[in-house]
């Protein structure tokens, strides 16, 4: 016997209240990845005084947050091997949210303050839009793709009134780090349409457990462990346990209630948070044009939620 059906404006109303959930998971996913950044700049500390070197922090971090996920994976009774036709996705996943983002930021920011990583990774809404486009097939409307090219130009001129339109090397970096979360996050998405969500990211760390392990055992060699800053330690305790491994909780649960076009949009907000974050962890200055050109980002959220998004996305 079939389930009655359901009316048409309930319909509506669970799609709405999902996209919501999915909206406020989100921001909370940004909010954690927002610190990620002045984070990992404590742990690996600026070129004059250097900390943990930038390949220890990519893959000790990724090696912790690892055994952290086998410890929850086997404790909820989820050690079971994902479906074979995921491992591709999984495994770009991993290469994208375990290496390339972390690893990338990790060099750029020993060169440059967080507040310049913050705004040029402030592109990161786009390129995870325009992959899931690509990878997902999703088809989004004129308004929602100029609603997501104008808050990507905001943080790109900020960028360029704050540096006076100069780019560094270390910029290459961070653009190299962007495509590798976007990436990362598109794939972690696919898959959570399957599995759930939260043990998305429990299986790209443990799969890469046999890699990350033995990398972070070899990354460690150089280190001197004695010298290394308290403030530097607190970094790497956060980028371990909140960036690497908590926020992906919330962040993949919002992709998959909201849809990954629509929710990706709310990283416009990341770069402002971590400016402001960035005041307290590091001692950097907030001026009146960062808060003028957040509230302009945030206006470009608020109008981009309106847009016409196609809301399935297939598993």
């Amino acid at each position: 016997m079939e389930p009655p059906a359901v009316p048409s404006t309930s319909r509506r109303f669970a799609h709405g209240s999902d996209e919501t959930r999915g909206l406020w998971l989100g921001f909370v996913g940004v909010a954690v990845f927002a610190l990620t950044t002045p984070m990992t700049r404590l742990a690996v500390g600026p070129a004059e005084a250097p900390q943990f070197t930038p390949a220890f922090v990519t893959a000790g971090r990724a090696a912790v947050a690892g055994l952290l996920a086998l410890l929850w994976l086997w404790r909820r009774g989820a050690l079971r091997r994902p479906p074979l036709e995921h491992a591709r996705a999984l495994a770009l996943a991993a290469a994208g949210n375990i290496v390339v983002w972390p690893l990338c930021l990790a060099f750029a920011v020993r060169e440059v303050q967080a507040v310049h990583a913050a705004v040029v990774t402030g592109v990161l809404p786009l390129a995870t839009a325009a992959v899931a486009a690509f990878v997902l097939r999703q088809r989004a409307s004129a308004g929602f793709w100029l609603c997501a090219l104008l808050g990507c130009a905001l943080v790109l001129g900020y960028a360029a009134l704050q540096g006076g339109g100069r780019w560094v090397p270390a910029d290459g970096w961070l653009l190299i780090a962007v495509l590798g979360a976007a990436v990362g996050y598109v794939y972690g998405a696919r898959v959570s349409g399957s599995i759930a969500p939260e043990e998305v990211i429990g299986w790209v760390l443990v799969g890469a457990l046999p890699l990350t392990l033995p990398a972070a055992l070899w990354a460690a060699q150089p280190v001197d462990f004695a010298a290394v800053a308290p403030s530097a330690w607190f970094g790497f305790a956060y980028v371990s346990l909140a960036s690497m491994w908590l926020g992906f909780f919330a962040w993949y649960r919002a992709l998959a209630l909201g849809g990954t076009l629509r929710v990706s949009q709310v990283q416009l907000l990341q770069p402002f948070i971590t400016l402001l974050a960035a005041v307290p962890l590091l001692g950097e200055t907030l001026d009146a044009a960062t808060l003028g050109f957040a509230l302009a980002v945030i206006a470009t959220v608020f109008v981009g939620k309106r847009m016409p998004v196609a809301a399935k996305e297939p598993r």
